[in-house]
């Protein structure tokens, strides 16, 4: 497998050392050590020719067919969110500005365009939120609740708020009288923290055709109960690569704490690995639910020190899963805080898709590109 320099793959994207990063901590190029030298990097050569080709415009049709469900063209008709101009927008309205007052539990209605409060059946002084819990409830309606299919979208809303009562008493036990940010910060005992947990429940309720969306829509096209759409976002959202992606935070912030901020930058990039905690395909100005969120709690110096040499070195603000891991550093919430809050936000957007793709009657079957060794088209007999 060849690779380039950093030399040799900047004449060839025709493009600065900073857009090279950037493309480096997407994951749009794949990186590793120089051998000769471990303070440098050197870059994957078919990368670097792909995104050479794409911005030269010289894309065959197959090609921009394959790329459309990575990071593309929209794949998918939804009414439910967009990402416009740097904005993101549920059913229309700017969610920055809806995350100023909402709760989760409106975000939901809205995103389901219409429903009833959540309610659920979980009483004070449950267990801890977790993670696996959720995973369990889900798993055990699975094979209980009835198919999607054939079903009204009233009785669906009313099976999607039963599906978001179980995900919440798990994720967020607490009295059902009681908002579920409320019941965070109880549970996690951190009241001060209520009001930056409500506006990232909202914030992170819904984001277009993310990896989970997506799954759970798949799932949901195949007439699968809305519980099993809920558990394939759900099982998806874990990936490093998505909802997990604060653990790379976290661990570059325990580098940033033993040799500096800008340090601990270059020799993440110089071993291959992506910076998770800066910048968004979707947001080239800066990822907004993280400006949202960023403004309302004091930032640790650690996490001061790594966003301002972050972005004079790569070239890209900070996302939302640097938002999330600060937010959990400043409050001092348990580890799994952001993964927590993910998961129990996006369930009502999950829930939203799953709904919405049962109503189009589609089903979500893309063909594949084979490019396996060529077929044996001989008879058999």
């Amino acid at each position: 497998m060849p690779w380039l320099t950093a030399e040799e793959a900047l004449q060839a994207l025709k493009t600065k050392p900073q857009t090279l990063y950037a493309n480096v901590s997407r994951g749009r190029i794949r990186a590793k050590p120089d051998p000769a030298d471990p303070r440098r990097s050197l870059y994957q050569a078919a990368d670097v020719q792909r995104l050479a080709e794409r911005h030269a415009g010289r894309r065959k049709s197959e090609s921009v067919a394959a790329e459309a469900i990575r990071w593309g063209d929209p794949v998918l008709s939804s009414a439910i969110s967009t990402i416009i101009d740097g904005r993101l927008f549920y059913r229309g309205r700017d969610a920055a500005d809806f995350a100023e007052a909402a709760t989760l539990e409106q975000t939901a209605a809205l995103l389901w365009n219409g429903a009833e409060v959540l309610s659920s059946k979980t009483e004070a002084g449950r267990a801890a939120p977790s993670l696996q819990a959720a995973f369990v409830a889900l798993a055990g309606r699975v094979t209980l609740d009835l198919p999607s299919l054939g079903r009204s979208q009233a009785a669906l809303r009313h099976e999607a708020q039963s599906v978001l009562s179980t995900v919440a008493d798990a994720l967020a036990p607490g009295p059902s009288d009681q908002a579920l940010h409320l019941r965070l910060a109880t549970s996690w005992q951190r009241p001060d923290a209520a009001d930056c947990l409500r506006r990232a429940l909202v914030l992170l309720a819904d984001h277009e055709l993310n990896a989970s969306t997506f799954a759970a829509r798949v799932t949901a096209s195949a007439g699968a109960a809305l519980s099993a759409a809920v558990l394939s976002g759900l099982a998806t959202l874990t990936g490093p690569l998505h909802g997990a992606a604060w653990q790379g935070v976290d661990a570059l912030i325990e580098t940033v704490c033993a040799v500096g901020a800008e340090q601990a930058i270059r020799r993440t990039l110089a071993q291959g690995n992506r910076l998770s905690a800066f910048g968004h395909p979707l947001y080239p100005d800066g990822d907004v639910r993280a400006l949202a969120l960023l403004s309302h709690f004091p930032l640790p110096p650690q996490f001061s020190n790594l966003r301002d040499a972050g972005e004079a070195v790569v070239g890209e603000k900070v996302n939302v899963d640097f938002a999330l891991a600060a937010m959990a550093a400043a409050f001092d919430l348990p580890r799994e805080a952001p993964i927590i809050l993910f998961s129990l936000a996006r369930s009502a957007g999950w829930l939203a898709h799953a709904m919405e793709q049962i109503d189009s009657g589609e089903l979500i079957r893309p063909r594949a590109r084979y490019a396996g060794p060529a077929p044996d088209m001989r008879s058999s007999a």
